[in-house]
C-alpha cells in the first residue's frame, strides 16, 4: 500500500508536468515534459559512451586497468543485486542485468576502444534496447491496473488468496474498507475469514485490527476492513450523560469504537425503521470492566425522561450506590429479588393490555405521555381518554448468576420471551453465560450482547458464530483490557459487530456527578404509571414503594469519626439504670423461691391445632407487612422453635394456604409467593 501511494504521487506529479498552454510554446513544453520521465536511461546510454571513449584514451595499453575495470564491473553488479533485495524480483533482475551489461561494455570500450568491432555495434544496438526497456517499464508502472495487482496482489498471494480481486478502497479516518471477491467456484468467504490472522501478520497489525464482513447475498464477496491504529488504548473518563432529558428511544452512548465513532445501543424498538425492541446481556470475566460498562449504560438510562428502572444487585449496590435514589425499585439478592422477578412477570400482561387498549402495537415514546389523541384512546366512543402515560420499564439483574442459582436457570425465560411487546427491557449481567448457569431458552431470548474480555474458551457463549468468524476475539483481551468490548444489538450496523469498542472509565471524581444525576432523576424522571404500579403492588405488597420522592430523608452515608482513647479517665463508667444504687447498702436477706432452678426448664407450651393455625396466619401477615413476599419452610425456623412446631407441619400449612389462594407457587421448589390479603379476599 505504501508503494501504491508513492506511485499515485508520482502520477500526480507527472500530470502537473504535462500541463501546458495550447500555443506553440505550450506544445513544446508539453512534449518536453512528456519526454522528461523517459530521458534518464538515454542520458545514461550517452554518458556511458563518452566515459568509454575517455577510458580508452587513458588506459588503452594498460593491463592493470583491465584487471581493475573487470573487478569494478563485478563489484558494481553485485552491489546492485544486493541493494535490490527489498524491491520486486523483476525490478531486481532488470537492474542487475542493466548494470552488468553496461559495466562489461565500458570495460571493453576502455581497453579495445569504443569504435572497435563489435564494441561499437553493441553500443549502437544494445544500448538503445536497454534504455527502451526501462521506458516500457515506466509506462507500465504508471498505468492503473484495474485488477488490483502490485503490492495488494502480492499481499493476497502471501495469505493464500492469490486470485482474489480487491476493489477500490474507501478511506476514512483510521479505517480502510475494500471490496473483496474470491475466485468463483474455488474459494468462499470462509477462506477469507481463515486468512485474517495472516493478513494482520503481513500488515504488522493486531488480529483485531483486520475484519471481514461477508456479503449476505454472496458466498464469495464481502468487505475487508482494516483499522491501522488502536485508538482505544487511551482511557477516556465519563463526564456526563450524552442526552440529559431526552427519550429512552434515543441512542444510549456508552463509549467509542476503535476508529473513534461513538458506541451506541438502543433498548426500545422503532416501528418506522423496523428496529426491534431488545433485551441485553452484559458478559465479561473478572476484571474485564463489566461494572464500569454497566455504569455507562445505567447513567444513560437514568438521564432519560420516560423510563423507570427496577434493579437487583446481590452485592448491595456496591458500584451503584450513588445512583440508588434514581431507581424506581432497588432489591438486593435473595428473597427481594424473587419478589421483583414475580412482579415483572405480573406487570407484563397488565402493560400489554394497556398498550393494546390504546392502539399501540409496541411501546413508543408517545405512550409515555398523557393520552390526549383520539388515535390512542381506550374509550369506546373514540374520544381522547386522558389516561396517564406508561413509561418504558428497564428490569436489570446485576450479578445474575446469584439469582439463577437460587431460582433456577430458567428464572428469566418467561420475562425474556414476553416482555419486549410490553415496553419492558431485560438486562442481565453475569460473568459466564454458559448453559450450566443460564438455560438455552433464556440465552436465545437475549438478542443483544455487550461482550467484554473473557476466557477464549467462552467466546462461543457470548458472541454469535458469524461475528467470531468475522474477526471478533474477546478472548484475546481477558482481563488485560478493561472496558474493551464487542456490541451486537438491533440498530448497530452489522459491519460493526466485529469492531472492537471501549466503554468509558468512572474515576472517583465521577461520584458527585452521579449523585447529582440521581437527584435529577428523582425530580424530573418518570414515575411508575398506575397500571404498572398496581400490578407490582398486587404481587409485592409493601415490598414495592416506587422511587423515593425528591427531598425525602436519605440514609446517611457511613463516615469515619475519631474516637477518644478508651484509657482516658473521663469519670466513673456507670450504667444510667444503676446511678441510684448505693454501693455501700447491705444486700437483702434470702427469700422463699430463691433456690428455684432458672435453666433447664421447659419454656412455653405447644399450641392447640386451632391456635397454631391462627399463629401461622399471623406469621404470614407479619412477613407481608415487612415486605418479604417470598417464603418457604426455612423462613419459619425460628418461629417453629418458639411455638414448638415442626418443619413438616409448616410445609403442610403452606400447601393449604396455596389451595386457599393466600400463597402462589414460584419457579423455585419449596418457595411460595404471598398474595396480599385484599387480593386473596
Amino acid at each position: 500500500m505504501v508503494e501504491r501511494n508513492a506511485q499515485r504521487q508520482v502520477a500526480e506529479l507527472l500530470e502537473l508536468q504535462l500541463q501546458g498552454g495550447s500555443d506553440a510554446g505550450g506544445v513544446g513544453r508539453y512534449l518536453l515534459h512528456r519526454a522528461k520521465p523517459h530521458l534518464p536511461p538515454w542520458l545514461a546510454w550517452a554518458g556511458t559512451g563518452i566515459v568509454g571513449a575517455l577510458g580508452n584514451w587513458r588506459w588503452a595499453d594498460s593491463a592493470a586497468a583491465g584487471v581493475g575495470l573487470t573487478l569494478a564491473s563485478v563489484a558494481v553488479t553485485g552491489v546492485t543485486w544486493w541493494a535490490g533485495k527489498s524491491t520486486s524480483q523483476q525490478r531486481r533482475l532488470h537492474s542487475a542485468i542493466t548494470v552488468a551489461a553496461g559495466s562489461a561494455w565500458l570495460t571493453a570500450a576502455c581497453l579495445a576502444g569504443p569504435t572497435a568491432h563489435p564494441v561499437g555495434d553493441l553500443y549502437l544496438m544494445g544500448g538503445p534496447a536497454l534504455a527502451l526497456s526501462w521506458n516500457i517499464r515506466m509506462v507500465l508502472r504508471q498505468t492503473t491496473d484495474a485488477s488490483g495487482d502490485s503490492t495488494d496482489k502480492g499481499l493476497l498471494e502471501k495469505v493464500g488468496l492469490a486470485r482474489a480481486q480487491l476493489g477500490a478502497a474507501k478511506v476514512e479516518p483510521n479505517r480502510v474498507t475494500a471490496p473483496l471477491a474470491v475466485e468463483a467456484g474455488e474459494q468462499t468467504n470462509d477462506d477469507v475469514t481463515k486468512s485474517l490472522g495472516r493478513i494482520a501478520s503481513a500488515l504488522d497489525l493486531p488480529t483485531s485490527a483486520v475484519r471481514y464482513n461477508p456479503d449476505p447475498a454472496s458466498s464469495r464477496r464481502g468487505e475487508l476492513v482494516i483499522v491501522p491504529e488502536d485508538m482505544l488504548a487511551e482511557v477516556v473518563d465519563w463526564q456526563e450523560p450524552s442526552n440529559l432529558g431526552g427519550s429512552i428511544a434515543d441512542p444510549l452512548v456508552i463509549g467509542r469504537y476503535d476508529d473513534g465513532a461513538p458506541l451506541m445501543v438502543w433498548l426500545p424498538g422503532d416501528p418506522e425503521i423496523k428496529r426491534n425492541s431488545t433485551h441485553l446481556l452484559i458478559a465479561g470475566g473478572t476484571g474485564s470492566g463489566k461494572g464500569e460498562t454497566a455504569l455507562n449504560l445505567l447513567t444513560e438510562i437514568l438521564s432519560r425522561r420516560d423510563v423507570i428502572v427496577w434493579f437487583s444487585d446481590p452485592k448491595a449496590f456496591q458500584d451503584f450506590r450513588p445512583l440508588l435514589p434514581g431507581l424506581d425499585w432497588a432489591a438486593e439478592g435473595g428473597t427481594p429479588t424473587e419478589v421483583l422477578v414475580a412482579a415483572v412477570e405480573a406487570v407484563i400482561p397488565a402493560r400489554t393490555g394497556w398498550l393494546g387498549a390504546h392502539g399501540y402495537r409496541q411501546w413508543v415514546p408517545e405512550a409515555a405521555e398523557q393520552q390526549t389523541s383520539r388515535e390512542h384512546t381506550c374509550r369506546p366512543d373514540g374520544r381522547a381518554c386522558g389516561c396517564p402515560g406508561m413509561p418504558f420499564l428497564v428490569t436489570w439483574f446485576e450479578e445474575a448468576a446469584n439469582t439463577l442459582r437460587k431460582m433456577g436457570d430458567d428464572a428469566f425465560t418467561g420475562i425474556a420471551q414476553e416482555a419486549r411487546s410490553a415496553g419492558v427491557s431485560l438486562i442481565v449481567s453475569l460473568q459466564r453465560p454458559s448453559y450450566d448457569q443460564m438455560s438455552t431458552s433464556t440465552r436465545a431470548s437475549l438478542p443483544s450482547v455487550i461482550a467484554l474480555g473473557c476466557d477464549a474458551r467462552d467466546e462461543g457463549f457470548v458472541l454469535p458464530d458469524e461475528v467470531l468468524a468475522a474477526g471478533a476475539h474477546p478472548g484475546a483481551w481477558g482481563n488485560r483490557r478493561p472496558g474493551y468490548c464487542y456490541v451486537v444489538s438491533p440498530g448497530v450496523p452489522e459491519d460493526r459487530y466485529a469492531s472492537p469498542a471501549r466503554t468509558r472509565s468512572f474515576p472517583s471524581r465521577a461520584v458527585p456527578v452521579m449523585e447529582v444525576l440521581a437527584q435529577w432523576a428523582q425530580r424530573n424522571g418518570a414515575s411508575a404509571d398506575p397500571v404498572t404500579a398496581g400490578a407490582a403492588s398486587v404481587v409485592a405488597g409493601n415490598a414495592y414503594t416506587g422511587r423515593t420522592p425528591a427531598g425525602a430523608e436519605q440514609p446517611a452515608p457511613l463516615r469515619m469519626v475519631k474516637e477518644d482513647d478508651a484509657m482516658v479517665d473521663n469519670g466513673l463508667l456507670v450504667d444510667p439504670e444503676d446511678v441510684d444504687i448505693d454501693p455501700e447498702a447491705e444486700l437483702p436477706g434470702a427469700e422463699q423461691g430463691d433456690d428455684t432452678p432458672i435453666f433447664g426448664q421447659a419454656t412455653g407450651r405447644k399450641p392447640s391445632p386451632e391456635e397454631a393455625r391462627r399463629l401461622f396466619t399471623q406469621a404470614l401477615e407479619e412477613f407481608e407487612s415487612e415486605g418479604q413476599m417470598i417464603v418457604g419452610p426455612k423462613d419459619f425456623m425460628d418461629w417453629c422453635d418458639r411455638h414448638h412446631l415442626s418443619r413438616p407441619w409448616v410445609s403442610a400449612r403452606l400447601k393449604e394456604a396455596a389451595e386457599e389462594g393466600r400463597l402462589q407457587p414460584t419457579n423455585a421448589t419449596g418457595r411460595w409467593r404471598i398474595v396480599p390479603v385484599l387480593t386473596a379476599a
